[in-house]
């Protein structure tokens, strides 16, 4: 059973830039600091929407194999699995075509659907479209990029691991994305990365104070580094 945030402590995360989340887990020691986020291959289509937050439901899809369409059987297993799921929720998908970066694993008509049913976003490291419609939406897309057509898209598997642009994801795993990138918030330091991460902005101020006042100096950046 995933561990759920209150609506406060997720608005607390919301309210941080990712990168200050990535920083504050270091302080936990709870995975290696190579471990933990998605490649550059995964970009931001809607920066101007903020932070993204939300329990991540899984699944696996393939849009570029040759042939009939797939039907929506599968399409309404992940419907299924997002009603089920922890809210806010995130849709991952993972392409498992032949041709990654032709695929296209969500448009409008998916994304209304899934923010009906309480999600967030999506995350993909195949591509997206229609992307006036969801922008409109305020739905999150954190994809490789667009493309134009849905080819024979379906959905393959549901709540299975996934791992998109480097980043190993589980369902219900709790997510945290914005115009820098993704990162998943460890689920045993949830409830304390917020704080964390207020002191982590507390402690680069005072340094980016320090380097832009008219006391610097090396020797003081030194000392401030902690290597003195």
């Amino acid at each position: 059973m995933v561990a759920r945030l209150t609506p406060e402590q997720l608005a607390a995360l919301r309210a941080i830039d990712s990168p200050t989340i990535a920083n504050a887990i270091e302080a936990f020691k709870v995975r290696d600091r190579t471990e933990g986020y998605a490649s550059l291959e995964l970009r931001c289509l809607f920066p101007e929407l903020g932070v993204m937050v939300g329990y991540a439901v899984t699944a696996t899809a393939d849009s570029t194999t040759p042939g009939p369409p797939k039907g929506r059987a599968g399409l309404m297993k992940l419907w299924e699995a997002v009603a089920a799921a922890p809210k806010p929720a995130v849709i991952v998908i993972q392409d498992v075509g032949p041709d990654r970066l032709r695929s296209c694993h969500c448009g409008d008509v998916m994304a209304n659907t899934a923010r009906r049913l309480g999600a967030v976003g999506l995350v993909t490291d195949g591509g997206v479209r229609d992307l006036a419609e969801v922008r409109a939406l305020g739905f999150h897309f954190f994809a490789a990029g667009a493309v134009v057509s849905h080819g024979t898209f379906g959905i393959i598997d549901v709540n299975v691991p996934v791992t998109i642009c480097g980043l190993r994801i589980q369902p219900g795993d709790l997510l945290h994305g914005d115009m820098n990138g993704l990162v998943l918030i460890p689920e045993e330091v949830a409830a304390e990365v917020a704080a964390e991460a207020q002191r982590v902005r507390e402690r680069e101020s005072q340094i980016v104070q320090y380097v832009n006042g008219p006391e610097f100096s090396l020797e003081g950046l030194r000392r401030l580094y902690g290597l003195a």
